[in-house]
């Protein structure tokens, strides 16, 4: 009996010095020999039974989401990943090859680092050159990331020979804190899905649309959720905007695919301030024409596109163009290409969050095009925490979008171009305005041969009758985006329709806006004027040209 019970405790004070051989080992960061400030130390906890990748930040819970907890079972060298969304959701997926996988250099070359004997392997990883200093002293197997986990303890990895990651201390400890951060429901999932949902956690999505239709039929109608107009060639919806910080960044997505339309259409995704007394969403529910009037005096009137005292016009977010039938229209085959299946729209939008931040407002996407089947849409709005300081300016006053949003209920092309006044847009400002820019969006839109669409043509911006800017606004990188154009016609020539240069667009592309400065500006009354040399009217074909200007700057 006496024999059994000193087993017993034997086995017990065996299996307590087992665990016990726990080490803490922290590493820290430099560049180009220096080290980095404000860092968090990476933190490893490592036995021979399994080891955990974290920081300090983490330990001591006061890590901003989302985060992650590496876990390296052994001998398996099995990968688990714990990703921390938010307060109380946790997901987690495992990979038991990709340490198996790992192949490297083994060298003779040898250092110490904190005392202990450590050998050199070097590895390759995309284009990378990574070395990896390890050590066999303490029998056990880790290291700051999943790199040389078969290979024993990692000391150092250095990668390109200017970023290193160095231990800077290790110390036995007897329990780790691993229970106190593991703790409550894990969601496991695929690989995929978790780097999908890991990634999709770091910023704010704002889905707006989702496989939405624009077509042009009597049949689309309004539901309580997405509102419909001029046939179904306009969806809107409400959606309210959290508090967009300074320095986060914010992007507009939207995905199209032909639903039955073959041509490469105009397209925009827009908002509707309604700060003032009349909005453009007014004139959807009551007609184009019960919008302000601009008249240039070339005889005809143009509803709703500049500013006045008591409207603000469609504010364009993204201006892009359809291609010719992606998806819809793959099945016109030619050899060796092989079409996409969906065309994105992506843009930067930060320029004009002070619209956005705190607000709730009508979202719209506009394709023009007369086909009942028409085109297929989501999109969705992101913002994402940034440190990025290029758009610094605290107001947005839109002036001006000629696109005809509302081609389909009557609202006409934008051809005040054809004689000198062109576009002339009075403002006042409130306040005085620092480093003043104007957004500016334009394209060329008009047939064949001697149309605007296809010949170069200068735009001339003039500030309170001054010349600002003027340029030739052109894309000759056409030819690029022809796997998205199924339904292009082909040429004798050998080209395509999607392959020609146009007046500022592409088919399957967005048109970015340009930015232009205009100072400082003081409070008062000021005029932009936008003028350029619009092509005259050949029988049924005309020109005309889709311009939008938004004033940034700071008050």
């Amino acid at each position: 009996m006496r024999k059994r019970i000193l087993l017993s405790f034997l086995s017990v004070f065996l299996f307590c010095l087992t665990f016990a051989q726990t080490y803490e080992i922290q590493y820290i960061g430099s560049y180009n020999g220096k080290v980095l400030t404000d860092q968090t130390p990476t933190l490893v906890w490592a036995n021979e039974k399994e080891n955990f990748i974290l920081n300090n930040k983490i330990r001591e819970q006061k890590s901003d989401y989302p985060f992650e907890i590496t876990k390296i079972e052994k001998p398996s060298n099995t990968i688990v990943s714990y990703g921390f969304l938010k307060p109380n959701e946790i997901i987690s997926t495992s990979d038991a090859e990709s340490v198996g996988k790992q192949t490297f250099e083994l060298t003779n070359e040898t250092k110490k680092i904190l005392g202990y004997n450590c050998k050199k392997a070097v590895t390759k990883i995309n284009s990378n050159t990574i070395e990896v200093w390890y050590t066999n002293d303490l029998k056990i197997k880790g290291g700051p990331s999943t790199l040389g986990q078969n290979l024993g303890l990692v000391l150092e990895v250095e990668r390109n020979k200017n970023s290193v990651i160095t231990a800077n201390s290790i110390k036995k400890i007897k329990k780790t804190d691993i229970e106190t951060l593991l703790k409550g429901s894990i969601n496991s999932t695929d690989l995929l899905g978790y780097k999908d949902l890991l990634w999709k956690s770091r910023f704010t999505t704002l889905k707006v649309f989702e496989n939405e239709t624009i077509n042009f039929s009597d049949e689309s109608k309004s539901d309580e959720q997405i509102k419909r107009f001029a046939n179904g060639t306009i969806i809107l919806k409400k959606i309210k905007f959290p508090k967009i910080s300074e320095g986060e960044l914010v992007f507009a997505e939207l995905k199209q695919q032909s639903n039955g339309d073959a041509y490469d259409r105009t397209g925009t995704v827009f908002f509707i301030p309604q700060d003032k007394s009349q909005s453009f969403f007014d004139g959807l529910e009551k007609g184009a024409k019960t919008l302000p009037l601009y008249d240039n005096g070339n005889g005809k009137q143009y509803y709703g596109i500049t500013s006045t005292e008591n409207y603000t016009p469609a504010t364009e977010m993204m201006r892009f163009f359809t291609a010719f039938g992606t998806q819809k229209f793959n099945h016109l085959e030619l050899k060796g290409k092989t079409w996409q299946t969906i065309t994105p729209y992506r843009q930067d939008i930060t320029e004009l969050k002070p619209s956005l931040s705190e607000k709730e407002l009508w979202i719209g996407t506009f394709i023009g095009n007369y086909d009942k089947g028409g085109h297929k849409v989501s999109l969705e709005i992101t913002i994402h925490k940034s440190d990025q300081a290029v758009n610094k300016n605290n107001t947005v006053i839109p002036l001006f979008n000629t696109l005809n949003i509302m081609e389909m209920a009557g609202q006409d092309y934008s051809t005040m171009f054809n004689n000198d006044k062109g576009l002339f847009v009075e403002f006042t400002l409130q306040k005085d305005l620092k480093n003043a820019q104007l957004r500016y969006t334009t394209t060329g839109h008009g047939g064949w041969e001697n149309g605007d669409e296809f010949v170069p043509k200068a735009n001339s911006i003039f500030l309170d009758g001054k010349m600002s800017f003027s340029f030739v606004p052109w894309r000759s990188d056409c030819g690029s985006y022809r796997l998205y154009n199924p339904a292009s016609g082909n040429f004798p020539d050998g080209l395509s329709s999607s392959d020609l240069s146009r007046s500022n667009w592409c088919p399957g592309t967005v048109t970015n806006p340009n930015f232009i400065t205009l100072g400082d500006l003081k409070a008062g009354k000021h005029t932009i004027q936008v003028k350029i040399p619009q092509g005259p009217t050949e029988g049924t074909s005309f020109s005309s040209w889709n311009v939008s200007g938004v004033l940034l700057g700071s008050q």
